[in-house]
């Protein structure tokens, strides 16, 4: 979807879920809808005012009745004319007047079908939201926990948006200093120590590396972490994934190769989604479909976040066990899972831990014993970490855009430490790292990265 193309059409569409509900809501927009008004219900309607009216087909005849809605622009979601038609939630009946909608005109302009996020889109377009809140508008209505939700609404009401402008002022702010000083060629020595721009620059530096931090744990709240269930087989992986689940989503026998596929489950862990995969045991096998299983146990394991590679504690192979290690992706954390801890004595348990200290846990699945301790380092060792505020939900691209902010504000304090000190290329360094900024709140931005985000919102919305 073009962002500019079209963007004075009169736009209709449900803004409701599909399916069947008990309320269902139409909405409406345009730069001027009063005609609109007068040729649907053969009335104006005041602003901000309840109007409880039949909802008539073009020959007079009821579709439904319910409430009317007309908020008069900029004062509306859009900032255009908003009207939005409160009826019964049934599919037909809603269908029904988007048709009568789009059978109205004014001067030979007819409405047509919203495209999917056109109604956020044109709140952006009109300044009614910035980009950052603007897609905080999609994670709040996609939010699976109360805490994604929770963060969602910290994007939407601009805390996320707040602290990335003040940082760009204070960065144009230095811009200014800096760039004045272009003008100044016999001043440019003296200018760092002048203004003391390094001081200044590192406080910018140190506001930036907090709110990466704080996005971060924003991402992972939105995106959540992809867990891989790893080892041999009869090593407990499925009996980790009920536990974890409370349910028997897996399949549990003591038969070797019981799992021949993934097993995909989703849970919330304090707030966070974990997308748990149990995999097929890894061996040599001739066995042509638990081969292909094991295939995919590989492909999933190199798509993880976080591996939890689990092993029996009773009887450890730890030389199969350091081959499977070895063929792991290097970067990608690894927690060591020792399972069936219910099978060793007090003394072989002991003597267990005190070889196997650094990301190591030692539990019972059947008997969901030491399941607390594994969450908690897997939430640690996934990047969450306990804070005080509400993280703000980010999105790679935020996270991009900020890495790329910093890189340029710290090449711009290595040319702050040369003896030239070369204030053109410091310069150019802060612009760069400004423009950067910019593009997260959509100052800054391409009509094709527009295009893309509000394409993937739901249509109404």
């Amino acid at each position: 979807m073009s962002v500019l193309q079209f963007q004075d059409d009169p736009i209709v569409a449900i803004a409701t879920a599909p399916g069947r509900g008990g309320i269902g809501v139409v909405r409406v927009s345009a730069k001027d809808l009063s005609s609109y008004i007068q040729e649907f219900f053969g009335r104006d309607l005041t602003p901000r005012h309840a109007y409880y009216v039949p909802f008539n087909n073009a020959e007079g005849e009821a579709i439904d009745e319910g409430i009317a809605l007309y908020f008069k622009g900029p004062n509306s979601y859009t900032g255009e004319d908003v009207l939005e038609l409160q009826g019964h939630g049934g599919p037909a009946v809603l269908k029904r007047i988007v048709k009568r909608c789009m059978e109205l005109s004014v001067n030979e302009q007819r409405l047509r079908p919203a495209e999917p996020g056109e109604f956020t889109q044109r709140a952006f377009l009109n300044g009614r939201l910035d980009l950052a809140q603007a897609e905080a508008v999609a994670d709040l209505i996609d939010a699976s926990s109360e805490s994604a939700a929770r963060s969602a609404m910290a994007s939407l009401s601009g805390e996320f948006s707040k602290l990335v402008n003040e940082l760009a002022n204070s960065i144009v702010y230095l811009r200014m200093l800096v760039e004045a000083t272009l003008d100044f060629p016999e001043e440019e020595i003296e200018f760092l120590e002048k203004y003391d721009a390094v001081p200044q620059l590192e406080a910018l530096q140190e506001k930036l590396r907090h709110i990466l931090l704080v996005s971060e744990q924003g991402m992972i709240l939105r995106e959540g972490v992809h867990v891989v269930l790893a080892g041999q087989p009869n090593v407990g992986k499925s009996s980790l994934l009920n536990a974890l689940a409370g349910d028997e989503v897996a399949i549990v026998t003591p038969i070797a190769g019981t799992t021949r596929d993934r097993v995909v489950q989703q849970i919330h862990l304090n707030g966070v989604p974990l997308h748990i995969v149990d995999t097929a045991g890894l061996r040599d096998t001739d066995d042509t479909v638990e081969s292909i299983g094991i295939e995919r146990s590989w492909a999933e394991i190199a798509k993880a976040d976080v591996i939890l590679h689990l092993l029996d504690a009773a009887e450890p192979d730890l030389d199969a066990n350091q081959d499977i290690l070895s063929k792991m992706p290097p970067k990608t954390p690894i927690i060591t899972v020792f399972n069936k801890i219910d099978l060793l004595d007090e003394k072989a348990l002991e003597e267990l831990k005190t070889n196997n200290t650094a990301n190591t846990v030692f539990l019972s699945a059947k008997q969901q014993i030491g399941l607390t301790q594994m969450t908690e380092l897997l939430l640690s060792v996934a990047g969450l970490q306990v804070q005080q505020e509400t993280p703000w939900l980010a999105r790679e691209r935020h996270l991009i855009a900020l890495k790329e902010s910093m890189e340029h504000l710290n090449q711009a304090h290595d040319f702050a430490q040369q003896d030239d000190r070369v204030l053109d290329l410091f310069a150019e360094e802060l612009r760069l790292s400004h423009e950067a900024l910019n593009s997260i709140t959509g100052e800054f931005t391409s009509d094709d990265l527009l295009g893309e985000i509000f394409s993937s919102f739901c249509i109404g919305k």
